[in-house]
């Protein structure tokens, strides 16, 4: 438990006090344990060494060294913590110059966790050597990925940047970063595309789901003879009725992919969006949504709904 900061001050100028009127192996001890416990992890060590350096140390040399131990383990997350690094990394020529460039995804590692922060794209120049920073809005979650292709057609590597949110929808957060006349500039970006695709699920009667499409204006219905009798008879009634009405939902982004539909060296951006049921786990299918660059943004080149299937 950390102490509050007036006890913080109050306890250590007491024992600061008590060691220079005493000079006694307690309170070198009291005063490791209240640094320790207010997160004063370089003060507790110095503390520690100098409890340590008496005869018959308090409470005993083999607890003062578990308490040492025990706070360098501390130290030590709290460095790796604070530690930049280097997540991935890939070569392509983002600039369009003919050399090189190196690109890095960088970000603090939290510790005995998957989870990364600070998560932030960097560009090294092949030519000049001279490193570029580029933040994201949402620079925090799970296994970053990079991924260099030609998305434009403008002859350069492009970058796209995935992130896992690592939230119960699966949901990620995507940037497409490409090198406009002259100058980086974000082309695509997860949230103005979730804000832009919504959609309205409801179920219907007879078994069915249909599914509305603001964007592209395009209805959708499902198929629900395929889910096993027992989810079927809670939701409808014997003659196909719904006993009360349901609305579902479709969620935000859950994967990005680089895909080169027409072979020609361009990749197009298959999205993907779960469409979700009466709970988050009861999935009924997928909103698939093919980007393609137009010279100015990413456009729908084509939207379809994929389903399960059932054994046969």
């Amino acid at each position: 438990m950390k102490l509050d900061m007036y006890d913080i001050r109050n306890a250590i100028h007491y024992y600061y006090t008590k060691i220079q009127e005493t000079n006694h192996p307690y309170y070198w001890y009291s005063l490791a344990e209240t640094q320790s416990r207010a997160g004063l992890t370089n003060e507790a060590l110095q503390t520690i060494e100098n409890a340590l350096s008496f005869q018959n140390p308090y409470p005993s040399k083999t607890e003062l060294v578990d308490m040492q131990l025990n706070l360098q383990t501390v130290l030590s997350r709290q460095m790796n913590s604070s530690r930049t690094v280097i997540v991935t990394s890939r070569q392509g020529d983002i600039d369009g110059d003919g050399t090189k460039d190196n690109v890095f995804l960088t970000a603090n590692k939290t510790p005995d966790s998957p989870f990364w922060r600070n998560i932030t794209l960097v560009i090294q120049n092949g030519r000049t050597n001279q490193y570029e920073q580029v933040p994201m809005k949402n620079d925090a979650g799970y296994n970053p990925t990079l991924f260099l292709g030609d998305f434009t057609g403008n002859e350069g590597d492009d970058i796209l940047v995935v992130i896992d949110t690592g939230g119960s929808g699966g949901s990620i957060y995507a940037y497409v970063f490409s090198y406009l006349n002259g100058q980086l500039m974000t082309i695509f970006n997860s949230d103005s595309f979730n804000e832009s695709f919504q959609y309205d699920v409801h179920y219907e009667n007879q078994y069915k789901v249909k599914v509305n499409s603001h964007y592209l204006k395009e209805r959708y219905i499902l198929d629900l003879t395929y889910k096993d009798q027992e989810y079927l008879s809670e939701i409808y009634n014997k003659d196909g009725i719904l006993k009360a009405p349901i609305e579902g939902w479709v969620n935000p982004l859950s994967g990005l992919y680089p895909v080169d539909f027409n072979r020609d060296g361009i990749y197009e951006l298959e999205a993907y969006q779960r469409i979700a049921g009466r709970y988050n786990a009861d999935s009924l299918g997928f909103v698939q949504n093919v980007l393609k660059w137009n010279g100015k943004a990413f456009a729908p080149d084509r939207q379809n709904v994929a389903i399960f299937g059932e054994e046969i």
